[in-house]
């Protein structure tokens, strides 16, 4: 039975609001994109979702459309590059778990960004191939070169960049976005248009852009939160009043310098967005983007809306793109982090070992990772006894107990105990 007020497009799911128990219980097929037969996972979170969405009256949009950013803001990360063999292994693993769109570079960078994106084209993986370019036909002509599906244009609008950086008036940025317009519909190839800066922005302004690359034949379009100072509700208001002007599907790009890039992204969503950017673990400019992997986890589970993306492997393709791009994955990272699904508390442990459900709203086989029980100052019985009999040792409370106090006093000092650590003392006790 499907709760009343909130969509969810995946119909194999099955929801079951227990009155007694304070959450929602999901057992569901995990989306593939068509790659594989799913499996079937067992959710809890919150029935206060389901609450939520018949309170605001609304239904959902349907399921947005996710375009990758990993390989052209990802690699603008400081201290970022990634070789044309690595691109090319990170487009097929954002094509397997069927991201729908790969933004794959910016064309006009370089000769070596242009073959790297060519050989992108080239591979054939399924999802749509986009490209950045600036208003300059130099720019769209790289674009059509690279042989990508479809190029997004951009420039700067607020009057923070007119002055400082593009040194130009309101009516010269009207008439070069014409002329760049004019120039993408001569070339053939499907365009989009964003504003950059668009939350910083004055919207009549914007507005006028907006209607001119409509009228051009743009494809959709979008808004940019450059620098990440919107709110949710900011960003919720720019997608309806764009929604006011135009009918063409529309795009958000987020960045996280506040770390709300994913609530202004579910809230454009929300608001009638039809196409979010992301990039694997959220790397990119300054503190980021929209993380890929929280994202996905975040829309398909909690918003029950299948994209057709193999949750599975997320964890894989971040520890992929952080070790391409020789950065440290945090280990309390959302979804993919080792920490994820990591625990230590006698209270939790204990617990978990029950039902898992208790303090994991997902089982982490359904995101490719791996449940940890750790040891340290917090531990509890149960958690020794239990690693005991993992080796057949029957024990008695005496025992345990004196392991216990040894994992607790080592925890105190090195602030953990690791798997070598713990056997050294259970055999230091006999």
């Amino acid at each position: 039975m499907e709760p009343q007020g909130l969509r969810f497009s995946l119909s194999s799911f099955e929801y079951f609001l227990l009155k007694k128990a304070k959450y929602l219980l999901c057992a569901g097929d995990i989306p593939s994109g068509g790659k594989r037969t799913p499996k079937r996972y067992r959710y809890a979170v919150s029935h206060f979702n389901v609450e939520a969405e018949k309170a605001t009256e609304r239904k959902l949009p349907r399921r947005p459309v996710i375009y990758d950013t990993t390989l052209r803001d990802g690699e603008q990360m400081v201290g970022v590059r990634f070789t044309q063999a690595q691109k090319l292994d990170i487009a097929r693993g954002l094509a397997k778990i069927g991201v729908h769109q790969i933004e794959a570079g910016f064309p006009a960078v370089s000769d070596e960004e242009l073959r790297a994106i060519k050989a992108i084209v080239k591979e054939g993986l399924g999802p749509k191939i986009l490209v950045l370019s600036r208003i300059l036909k130099e720019d769209i002509d790289a674009a059509v070169d690279s042989g990508a599906d479809m190029v997004m244009l951009f420039v700067a609008t607020s009057d923070i960049h007119l002055k400082h950086k593009l040194h130009m008036t309101r009516g010269q940025v009207r008439q070069m976005l014409a002329e760049a317009l004019e120039h993408a519909r001569s070339r053939g190839i499907e365009f989009s248009f964003t504003p950059e800066d668009a939350t910083r922005s004055d919207w009549g302004f914007m507005e006028t852009l907006f209607r001119k690359a409509e009228e051009a034949g743009a494809s959709r379009l979008g808004i940019a939160d450059t620098t990440g100072s919107a709110t949710p509700e900011a960003t919720a208001l720019v997608i309806r009043k764009l929604k006011r002007i135009s009918k063409l599907p529309l795009s958000v790009h987020m960045h996280n310098d506040f770390g709300l890039a994913l609530a202004n992204a579910l809230a454009g969503f929300r608001e009638g967005a039809t196409h979010i950017n992301a990039s694997v673990s959220g790397i990119g400019e300054r503190a980021g983007n929209v993380p890929l992997e929280q994202l996905v986890g975040a829309v398909q589970v909690l918003y029950g809306i299948d994209m057709g993306i193999d949750m599975e492997g997320l964890t894989n393709l971040s520890h992929l793109v952080c070790r391409y791009a020789k950065v440290q994955m945090a280990p309390h990272a959302p979804i993919v982090g080792r920490n994820a699904f990591a625990h230590e508390s006698g209270i939790h442990v204990a617990a978990v070992l029950k039902d898992p459900s208790t303090y994991e709203p997902i089982p982490p086989e359904c995101v490719g990772n791996e449940r940890r029980i750790c040891f340290g100052k917090h531990s509890g019985r149960t958690a020794v006894r239990k690693k005991l009999e993992e080796r057949g040792l029957v024990k008695d409370d005496a025992f345990v107990e004196k392991v216990l106090r040894k994992v607790k006093a080592r925890g105190e000092e090195n602030g953990g105990v690791s798997e070598a650590e713990f056997w050294e003392i259970v055999q230091g006790l006999g």
